[in-house]
């Protein structure tokens, strides 16, 4: 039986690590950290097309990293932070769960070595 929950989680830390997978969404991610920005300002700062970089906030959008907010003709974008820390604590829990397992292999490893000896 499948959980739900769990599905919805994991495929929303995939939108996530799919969207920081590039380059030039990271690049706009610390932008957006700093201020936020409208889209045409965004723009400005890469050596693409206004239609590329739209197509990178909409992958960000999607990721949920990505807040935008219309003003008249303007599209002020803004750095949705939560799903980073998300994905940081998956990091953070995958990373304690491998070297646990890690220093047990390691430990056994060892002791297989000085049983030889």
């Amino acid at each position: 039986m499948l959980n739900p929950m769990v599905e919805h989680q994991a495929a929303a830390l995939d939108r996530v690590f799919g969207a920081i997978a590039d380059p030039t969404r990271r690049a706009i991610l610390q932008e957006l950290g700093r201020s936020p920005a409208r889209v045409t300002e965004i723009a400005a700062n890469f050596p693409v097309s206004l239609n590329a970089i739209s197509k990178h906030l909409m992958v960000l959008e999607r990721a949920g990293l990505l807040r935008r907010e219309v003003r008249g003709r303007d599209h002020v974008c803004s750095l949705e932070a939560r799903p980073l820390r998300q994905a940081a604590d998956w990091i953070t829990e995958t990373r304690a769960f491998w070297e646990v397992r890690l220093d047990a292999f390691e430990r056994h490893v060892v002791e297989k070595r000085k049983k030889r000896q």
